[in-house]
C-alpha cells in the first residue's frame, strides 16, 4: 500500500507501514499506535487531551456471545504514552442504553457513575467524561482531537458559516456545550442530520473524526487538519500581519534569558504565596510575535477557549507592566510594581468565583496565576510541579496560536465566565483532582548539588529526585554530568558545568536553576577533593586547591544561594558535606582536616546569620565511604592506607571495624542523612549529623 501522496505540510505524518503490519488484525494495538502518534504532535493535541477509542467484537465472559466492546482512554491519560494499561474496556450496547435512564443536564454527574456498569474489562482505568461522546457514534474508530487549527476555527466568530466555508457539507459543527452524556447525544443527531459526513467541529472545543479502520480514521484527522490549517495560512497571508502588528521590540535572546533568571525567584515567591511553585520559560517566536503585539491587550484579559486549556492555565494570564529595559536588580522596586499586580490578580479571581459560584461548588483553589507575561522578555509559567508547569506553558501555547488562527478567519471569542467556571470546579473534575496521588516530600522544591556526576553527589541527587525534588546537578566534568542526567525520567533533573572556585561559574549554576525552575529551596555542597600526606609533603598548591574547593566554594555557594533565596521568601536549606576529619585529629591530614574543619565552622556561622530567614544550615559528616567515592579512586586512599599501614583493598573492611557499629558507610547513607536534614529535621540548624557509623571520637557532643 503506497501512501507516498500524502504529503501534510501542517501535521506529522508518522504512520510507519512496518510497524502497522506488525501489529497484524490487532485492532487494540492499532488504536493505541494511532494514539501515540497523533499524541506526538502538540499541534494536535496537548499532554492529556483529548481521547481516542475503537470498537472491537470480542466474547462476553458470562453468555460466551460476541459483543461490541468500545475500548477509550481512560480518565487523565494521554494520548501520546497511552498503552493498554491507560484505557477503559466497556459493553457498547449497555453504554447506548444508558439513554433510557439519563434524565437531562441536571443529571450528568449521575452518568459518570453509570459507566462503571457498562464496562466489560475489569482491569479498565475509570472511564473518561468524554465516553459517551464516542459510545453513542456508530464508528469503528473515533479520534476527539483539539488541533490548534480546528479549535481556531471553534472559537472564531461566526464559527459554523466558518466551518460550512471550510469543509462544504462534509463536516457536522455543534455549538458549545460541556462535555457529558448531552453532547454524546448532540453529536448522534448531528450524524443522523448529516448521513456521510467525515467528522464534527465542536465549537469552542474540538474535533471529532473516524474511519472503519485505525488508518483511515488517522488519515481523516491528518486530512481534517490540513484543511484547516491551509485555510487560516492563507487568511493570515491576506491579512498581512496578526495580532494588530508588533507594539513591543524583543531583546536579544541572551538578554531575555539573563532578565528571566534574574526575574523568576521573585515570582515564584510571589506565586506562592499560597502553595509553592515550579517555574517554566519560554520565550520563544509563537510566544514572543504574541506577547509583543498591540493586540495582547485585548485578547490576553479574555481567557482561553478550550476547556483543556484554561484547566491548566487558569482562565487568563497576568500581564507584567515592565519595561524590557527594567533594572531587575532593585528587587525592592521591583517588588513594588510587582506586589501590586499579583494582588489585583488574586482580587480578580476570587471575584470570579464568588460570582460564578454555586451552593455545591468545591472550595476556591489557588488564586495565584499560573501563566505571566512579560513583554519583550518571555512567558513564565508556574505549578505543582516541572511536568505540570511546562504542559501549561505548552496548553498556553496551543491557545496562542488558536488566537492567532481565529483572528485571521474572523474574530477570536472565548467562553463567557460562567461556563468556565462550571468546567474548572465541576466536582468530577474535583473529584479527580483528588483522585491525585499524595505528593512526595520534596515535591515542589529545587535542591542544587555540587560534584553530582558521581559517588557522593550524585547518591545525594538520586535521593532527592526520588522524594521529589527538581534537581540541578552540578560537576566540572560534563561528560559525567550528561551520563548521570540520563539516569532520571523527563522534567526531573537538569545540569550546569560547576566550578565552585569561580563565583562567574557559580553565578550561571544558578541561573540555570532559576531559568529551568523557578529558584532554589536547597543547596548541598557536596563537590570535593582530598589529599593525604604529612606536613613536610604539603604543598601550597594542595592547601590552596582544598581551601577553594571546600571553602571557598562553600562561602560562594551559600552568599549566592541566600540572595535567591530572600528573594523568594520561602526560607531553605543549606547542607555541607564535610567530615569527620574535621572533627577528629589523625596523622597526614593537615591540609584536608583543616579545610573540613573550616566547613563545618562557616555552616554554624551561616545557620546563626540566616535562622531570621528561615534559612537552615546543617552539615552532613561522612567518614570512610570507599564503595563509590571519587576521592578513593586516587592518591588519597594510597596515603589513608600508608597511614594505617594496611593496603588499600584492607580499606574498606578497616572503616567497617573501627565504627561502633561495624557497618560499611555508602554514598547512600550519606544521602539519607542529607534527606533527613531538609525533609525531616525540619526546626534543626547548626547542627551536624555524622554518618560514620559511630566514631566515638567523632561525637560533637
Amino acid at each position: 500500500m503506497n501512501h507516498s501522496v500524502k504529503n501534510f505540510k501542517y501535521v506529522n505524518y508518522l504512520w510507519e507501514e512496518n510497524k502497522a503490519e506488525a501489529l497484524g488484525d490487532d485492532q487494540v494495538e492499532l488504536f493505541l499506535y494511532r494514539s501515540n502518534i497523533l499524541g506526538a504532535d502538540l499541534r494536535i493535541t496537548n499532554y492529556g487531551g483529548g481521547n481516542t477509542s475503537c470498537k472491537t467484537i470480542e466474547k462476553d465472559p458470562l453468555t460466551n456471545e460476541e459483543v461490541e466492546v468500545m475500548w477509550i482512554k481512560g480518565s487523565g491519560g494521554d494520548i501520546g504514552t497511552l498503552n493498554k494499561a491507560g484505557i477503559a474496556g466497556l459493553y457498547t450496547e449497555r453504554l447506548r442504553n444508558l439513554k433510557n435512564v439519563y434524565g437531562g443536564l441536571a443529571d450528568e454527574d449521575r452518568m459518570v457513575g453509570l459507566f462503571d456498569h457498562c464496562i466489560y474489562d475489569l482491569d479498565s482505568k475509570a472511564p473518561s467524561i468524554d465516553t459517551p461522546l464516542h459510545g453513542l457514534l456508530p464508528f469503528k474508530h473515533i479520534d476527539h482531537l483539539h488541533p490548534d487549527a480546528l479549535i481556531a476555527v471553534a472559537a472564531a466568530k461566526d464559527s459554523e458559516k466558518v466551518t460550512k466555508e471550510i469543509w462544504g457539507d462534509t463536516m457536522g459543527w455543534v455549538p458549545w456545550q460541556r462535555p457529558g452524556f448531552d453532547l454524546g447525544l448532540q453529536l448522534e443527531k448531528c450524524l443522523n442530520d448529516n448521513p456521510g459526513i467525515r467528522g464534527i467541529v465542536l465549537g469552542s472545543h474540538g474535533l471529532f473524526t473516524w474511519g472503519d479502520t485505525s488508518f483511515e480514521c488517522y488519515m481523516n484527522s491528518l486530512e481534517v487538519i490540513e484543511k484547516a490549517s491551509e485555510y487560516i495560512a492563507k487568511k493570515i497571508k491576506e491579512k498581512g500581519s496578526v495580532f494588530g502588528g508588533q507594539k513591543v521590540n524583543s531583546l536579544p535572546p541572551n538578554e531575555r534569558a539573563e532578565k528571566a533568571s534574574q526575574l523568576m525567584p521573585l515570582l515564584r515567591g510571589l506565586c506562592s504565596s499560597e502553595n509553592r511553585m515550579i517555574g517554566h520559560f519560554s520565550d520563544s517566536d509563537v510566544v514572543m510575535e504574541y506577547i509583543n503585539s498591540k493586540d495582547l491587550a485585548r485578547l490576553a484579559p479574555m481567557g482561553t477557549s478550550c476547556p483543556d486549556h484554561f484547566l491548566r492555565t487558569k482562565i487568563q494570564p497576568l500581564v507584567l507592566d515592565l519595561a524590557t529595559n527594567e533594572d531587575l536588580g532593585d528587587t525592592k522596586a521591583v517588588l513594588k510594581k510587582l506586589e501590586p499586580a499579583f494582588e489585583a490578580y488574586r482580587q480578580g479571581y476570587k471575584d470570579y468565583y464568588k460570582t460564578c459560584k454555586k451552593e455545591n461548588s468545591p472550595a476556591m483553589r489557588d488564586p495565584n496565576p499560573v501563566i505571566i507575561i512579560y513583554p519583550g522578555i518571555g512567558m513564565f509559567s508556574f505549578a505543582k510541579n516541572k511536568q505540570t508547569t511546562r504542559v501549561a506553558s505548552e496548553f498556553y501555547i496551543n491557545a496562542i496560536n488558536v488566537m492567532r488562527g481565529a483572528e485571521a478567519i474572523t474574530e477570536y471569542t472565548s467562553l463567557p465566565r460562567q461556563e468556565a467556571f462550571d468546567i474548572e470546579y465541576w466536582l468530577l473534575e474535583e473529584a479527580k483532582l483528588q483522585r491525585m496521588p499524595k505528593e512526595q516530600p520534596l515535591s515542589r522544591k529545587v535542591a542544587l548539588v555540587t560534584g553530582a556526576g558521581g559517588g557522593i553527589g550524585k547518591a545525594i541527587a538520586d535521593k532527592l529526585a526520588k522524594e521529589g525534588a527538581n534537581v540541578v546537578l552540578t560537576d566540572i566534568a560534563e561528560d559525567r554530568l550528561k551520563e548521570a542526567v540520563g539516569t532520571y525520567k523527563p522534567d526531573t533533573v537538569s545540569y550546569a558545568v560547576c566550578d565552585v572556585t569561580k563565583s562567574e561559574s557559580v553565578q550561571e549554576a544558578y541561573k540555570k536553576a532559576c531559568l529551568e525552575f523557578g529558584g532554589v529551596d536547597i543547596v548541598v555542597h557536596s563537590a570535593g577533593l582530598a589529599i593525604s600526606k604529612p606536613l613536610e609533603e604539603t604543598t601550597e598548591k594542595d592547601w590552596d586547591i582544598l581551601q577553594n574547593v571546600l571553602v571557598k566554594g562553600q562561602f560562594e555557594l551559600a552568599k549566592q544561594a541566600v540572595v535567591i533565596m530572600r528573594q523568594q521568601g520561602l526560607g531553605g536549606d543549606f547542607i555541607s558535606i564535610a567530615s569527620k576529619n574535621g572533627l577528629v585529629s589523625g596523622p597526614n591530614n593537615v591540609g584536608y582536616g583543616t579545610a573540613k574543619a573550616a566547613q563545618q565552622h562557616m555552616a554554624r556561622l551561616l545557620a546563626a546569620e540566616l535562622g531570621g530567614d528561615k534559612i537552615r544550615v546543617n552539615t552532613v559528616n561522612p567518614d570512610g565511604v570507599i564503595v563509590g567515592s571519587k576521592i578513593w579512586e586516587g592518591d588519597w586512599a594510597e596515603g589513608r592506607a600508608k597511614a594505617y599501614g594496611i593496603t588499600v583493598d584492607e580499606l574498606p573492611a578497616h572503616y567497617a571495624k573501627r565504627n561502633l557499629l561495624n557497618e560499611i558507610i555508602y554514598p547512600e547513607d550519606i544521602a539519607n542523612g542529607v534527606f533527613a536534614c531538609v525533609a525531616i529535621l525540619d526546626k534543626t540548624t547548626g547542627n551536624i549529623i555524622n554518618v560514620d557509623g559511630g566514631m566515638a571520637n567523632a561525637f560533637v557532643r
